[in-house]
């Protein structure tokens, strides 16, 4: 009889990991790589929440990605790019394994149930990617505020909208949107009296954000 492999626990595997990690507890805020450094490892975040962003040449910053646990970060040096091309910050004390490079490489090549798992990331994460560029240029800061706000409660995922953990300012709301902070106020006003979202306390205080389902209809709305 052919014997059953247990399930992949990816977050099991690498806290197993012990040669050539570190394990970062870091604070709110904290920078663990920057646009222009020299790319030598890979992140994974255990807990928290790490905000990606760029920064042009004329100084005008972008958020491009908000990721959270169970993400990678600073793949890309695995491919041979030797620069990274976005800075990385926490949003939140986050809890961050740090792996190196020739590392990475080596558990990709010797642990196959890894590599399965971390490509099965990449291709999710390419799909997302990709539809973040579709909604850039298709639609609306209206919409793209709304979408933004549902991923980041991870609606669909759950049975019912969460709260968001991290207090996500409108700055970097405009930041992920591509617009004004202003209009992010506007929009989110709009959808407060719509009965889309609240905000006991506001943004800048305890109580949270909560997103109810009936902002989809802003995303789907024609």
């Amino acid at each position: 009889m052919a014997r059953t492999q247990n399930p992949f626990n990816l977050e099991t595997f690498l806290s197993k990991a012990d040669k050539g990690t570190t394990i970062l507890t870091s604070p709110k805020k904290h920078i663990l790589f920057s646009q222009g450094d020299t790319t030598d490892a890979v992140f994974y975040i255990q807990s928290g929440k790490v905000k990606i962003t760029v920064v042009s040449e004329q100084g005008k910053e972008a958020v491009i990605a908000i990721l959270e646990q169970g993400a990678f970060l600073g793949e890309s040096c695995l491919v041979g790019q030797t620069v990274r091309t976005a800075t990385a910050t926490t949003l939140e004390g986050s809890r961050i394994l740090r792996i190196e490079k020739a590392v990475m490489l080596a558990m990709l090549q010797k642990q196959p149930r890894f590599a399965t798992a971390f490509m099965s990331y990449l291709l999710t994460h390419s799909i997302r990617v990709q539809e973040d560029l579709v909604d850039q240029l298709f639609n609306s800061s209206e919409k793209r505020l709304a979408r933004a706000l549902l991923l980041l409660t991870h609606f669909g995922k759950e049975s019912k909208p969460e709260t968001i953990i991290a207090k996500i300012s409108q700055e970097t709301l405009a930041e992920m949107v591509g617009t004004t902070r202003s209009r992010v106020s506007f929009f989110m006003n709009k959808f407060r009296k719509l009965g889309f979202i609240d905000y006991k306390g506001g943004l800048h205080r305890n109580g949270g954000l909560h997103v109810h389902s009936s902002l989809l209809n802003v995303v789907l709305h024609d």
